[in-house]
């Protein structure tokens, strides 16, 4: 079944690892086309035995913090709220609108006036290593300093803040652990190394090193590593999220806005502009993830198909013996037959069967337009001499 182009991501499949906001992230990408393999690489739990949180909230009440650094608007909630279910919500309150108060984001602000505060300083950024920057370049010595953790440790904030000198107290709200159904993560990272996705998107540093880690227990961490710096294309929602990644060496990109849309709205640029395009029998065709757009109609074809087309879209114009296309398949036998059965459903589904010749007893070549030799490199002898030779 054809259908029109719904979207910019229409015919490219997207991994979405977050865990918090997920369904939002999902309806933006479906929203633009995208097939969405979801599976969340950690899960948010609160602390399963309070009595850090309690006793770090009484340290700051009994002996004020001259500047409360909050980092996640889910935290600094969930702080305020267990400690008006220990009865010193306002006590808490009470000092940290004496402190000075900086909030990482726009949503951690949110947070801080929710609770009817008002924060003192806000990055634009929306990075912790410019927090950092403005506490120690102001000074830090002598100074009480409350920090918010979000979920892990933070051990070079900390470090940087207590080696200037400051008295550094942590409130541990909630932690990352990994996700109760592991599943869906592991039908990710088959699918990362099999080629099954185009993307995938990270909204936390956490999860990103969640990811690996679990690819690591599965024994395919290299795999994994090989595709994420390969064709596929890896995104994050800002620098702080691509730490774990470009410390394996995988690079990574960033909307200049660290928010869902911008990341979506990159995707949306990064996708498309990485598809093949190619001109054959008169029309123009895109190769997407998993579907093919043939001027511009989206025409989703079967993985079989699709390895089929790759292959000779990899040396187009060209001829492709059989023998070739039967290693391009996945998990093709050694019966040259599978070829020809694979290659009848691929020309069914684009729609357009002169787009693939037949070259007796050679093999298969796209019918690249005249002239494209130009742009992809002049056609050996046999692809030349096979024009037009249909089986």
């Amino acid at each position: 079944m054809d259908d029109t182009n719904t979207g910019p991501l229409a015919g490219f499949t997207v991994g979405v690892t977050a865990a918090r906001r997920a369904d939002e992230l999902i309806a933006l990408l479906r929203r633009r086309g995208a097939a969405v393999l979801h599976a969340p690489a950690l899960r948010i739990v609160p602390l399963a035995d309070d009595s850090e949180l309690l006793a770090a909230t009484r340290e700051l009440i009994g002996c004020a913090p001259d500047v409360v650094v909050a980092t996640t608007a889910i935290g600094f909630r969930g702080w305020i709220e267990a400690a008006d279910g220990w009865g010193v919500g306002e006590e808490l309150l009470e000092r940290l609108r004496a402190a000075e108060l900086l909030a990482r984001g726009p949503k951690v602000k949110g947070a801080i006036r929710a609770a009817g505060l008002v924060e003192t300083w806000s990055p634009d950024s929306e990075s912790l290593a410019e927090v950092l920057e403005r506490l120690l370049s102001a000074g830090v010595a002598g100074r009480r300093i409350a920090l918010q953790l979000h979920g892990e440790p933070l051990p070079g904030f900390v470090e940087a803040l207590r080696a200037g000198g400051a008295d550094v107290v942590v409130v541990p709200v909630y932690r990352w652990m990994a996700p109760e159904d592991l599943g869906p993560l592991d039908r990710l990272l088959d699918a990362m190394v099999v080629g099954g996705v185009d993307a995938v998107s990270f909204t936390s540093a956490p999860a990103a090193a969640s990811l690996l880690s679990r690819a690591e227990e599965r024994g395919v961490l290299e795999a994994v590593l090989d595709a994420l710096r390969g064709t596929l294309l890896t995104a994050c929602v800002g620098p702080v999220t691509a730490l774990p990644l470009q410390a394996h060496g995988v690079g990574t990109v960033q909307p200049e806005r660290f928010r869902l849309g911008p990341l979506v709205q990159l995707l949306c640029k990064e996708l498309p502009g990485r598809a093949r395009v190619l001109p054959v029998a008169g029309h123009r065709v895109e190769l997407r993830g998993h579907a093919v757009l043939v001027d511009d109609r989206l025409r989703p074809v079967p993985p079989a198909g699709m390895a089929l087309l790759r292959a000779l879209a990899r040396r187009p114009g060209w001829v492709v013996s059989r023998a070739e296309l039967l290693r391009a398949l996945p998990g093709a036998g050694r019966d040259e037959h599978a070829v020809e059965t694979a290659m009848a459903r691929l020309r069914a589904a684009l729609g357009a069967p002169n787009l693939i010749q037949t070259v007796v007893k050679r093999g298969y070549r796209l019918s690249l337009d005249a002239g494209g030799e130009a742009k992809y490199g002049e056609l050996p002898a046999d692809a030349v001499t096979a024009r037009g030779v249909l089986g």
